[in-house]
């Protein structure tokens, strides 16, 4: 099977306490055939199960981004997104219900006090799906706020312990207070059963229920503005960013979201790749002369493009996490600002790794053969995931596109 430029030397099964970021890499490839056993299951379950689970807590994949104040391992972002490649290599739904679930603590970490960390990972692992898109309803009350709403698309809900919406905020007279992110713990949300079987045509085990928020008391503290996308560094950063003097905290969103989304497509890229490699070995071609198909020129020629873009989509996605990094530990060690240009600049890069990824998933599943795209085929099953992820906002080329072009012009955002 076809080894990532990015992966480690070595597969073996390694303990399970603070492993390094290459040891967390290798614990998610060997997952990998387990992963892909399950596929069925999980698509029907809309998540993964509780063994999976278990094993990401064992393996500490859920506290990658968790700082090391609070019991995490506050490993890089290009770390994180790694490690997700891989689990979406043995299968990108449940990947994408991982990385949606698990990536949130880099947003707690940045935006949010020393008071709600402690809360929010002083019990373990945090996983907290998100919903930015405004919904609901909060109302400022003493010592905080009455939240009550319904936000769909919640990715990673099967196994959170928090989640993290944004809803229109109001003074207790119907003032107009802005938007608002609350936390809120597991026993004040529903997680509706809205998602698995075949509610989707794609990305059926990424837990992307709706949950049902009613009158629950939010307070103070598991409140904050909702500015993620444009706010000023200045000279001080964010909140999380003067809690743990990590410039991984500063909190710029929008490279970092789109990364996550993409980790999953390389990762249905990778397993389309080992799809095809193993008809390539096991299957003749078809056209005539009926020649293995490791004999055949065109299958060569096929698998050569697929390897180029499957490398060429990975390394470009761990170059613009890097470059993202590399940007805040700029500012703070010269004070030379971060910008939201440059975060959505970045964040173009990773969507053009996002269609190398797409490009590989589609001439695997054109060219590998009618039976290829039977029902409950692998490939069947990666070309679905990837049609799933072509119909999310993030991946509007043009409409993203067009925001990094009013940022460079300094017009007002449009998304």
């Amino acid at each position: 099977m076809t080894t990532s430029l990015y992966s480690p030397a070595h597969t073996g099964q390694a303990g399970s306490q603070d492993l390094s970021p290459d040891e967390l890499v290798a614990r998610a490839v060997d997952l990998r055939p387990r992963l892909r056993k399950l596929q069925s299951e999980h698509e029907q379950l809309g998540g993964y199960s509780r063994e999976i689970h278990q094993e990401f807590l064992d393996a500490g994949f859920y506290r990658i981004l968790q700082p090391r104040k609070y019991g995490g391992l506050e490993y890089g972002l290009d770390d994180f997104i790694r490690v997700g490649v891989e689990i979406s290599r043995g299968d990108p739904g449940v990947g994408w219900s991982f990385i949606l679930g698990a990536g949130h603590a880099f947003h707690v970490g940045s935006f949010f006090g020393e008071k709600a960390q402690e809360e929010l990972f002083g019990q373990g692992a945090f996983i907290g799906p998100g919903r930015t898109i405004p919904a609901g309803k909060a109302v400022a009350t003493d010592g905080g706020y009455r939240l009550t709403g319904t936000w769909d698309y919640c990715s990673g809900s099967m196994w959170s312990t928090h989640v993290l919406v944004v809803a229109p905020t109001f003074s207790a007279d119907e003032d107009q207070l802005g938007l608002q992110m609350f936390a809120v713990p597991r026993p004040d949300y529903t997680v509706l059963d809205d998602w698995g079987g075949d509610r989707t045509i794609g990305l059926r085990a990424s837990s992307s229920n709706s949950v049902k928020i009613e009158d629950a008391f939010v307070p103070a503290h598991l409140a904050v503005p909702y500015d993620f996308r444009e706010h000023e560094l200045g000279s001080h950063g964010t909140p999380g960013y003067q809690l743990h003097k990590n410039p991984m905290y500063l909190g710029r969103t929008m490279t970092f979201f789109n990364a996550e989304l993409v980790a999953t497509q390389i990762g249905a890229a990778w397993a389309a790749v080992d799809e095809f490699e193993q008809l390539m070995e096991s299957r003749a071609a078809s056209f005539p002369p009926r020649l293995p198909r490791l004999a055949a020129p065109e299958y060569h020629r096929w698998f050569g493009q697929l390897l180029a873009l499957a490398d060429s989509a990975e390394c470009l996605l761990l170059a613009g996490v890097r470059q993202y990094a590399e940007l805040g530990q700029r500012w703070q060690a010269t004070g030379e600002e971060f910008t939201p240009e440059q975060d959505a600049r970045l964040r173009g890069v990773v969507q053009q790794a996002a269609q190398l990824a797409i490009q590989a998933v589609e001439i695997a599943f054109t060219t590998a053969g009618s039976s290829s795209a039977k029902s409950g085929s692998p490939m069947e099953k990666y070309y679905r995931d990837v049609a799933m992820y072509k119909t999310h906002i993030a991946a509007q080329w043009d409409v993203t596109f067009g925001a990094v072009s009013r940022f460079h012009f300094g017009q007002p955002l449009t998304f």
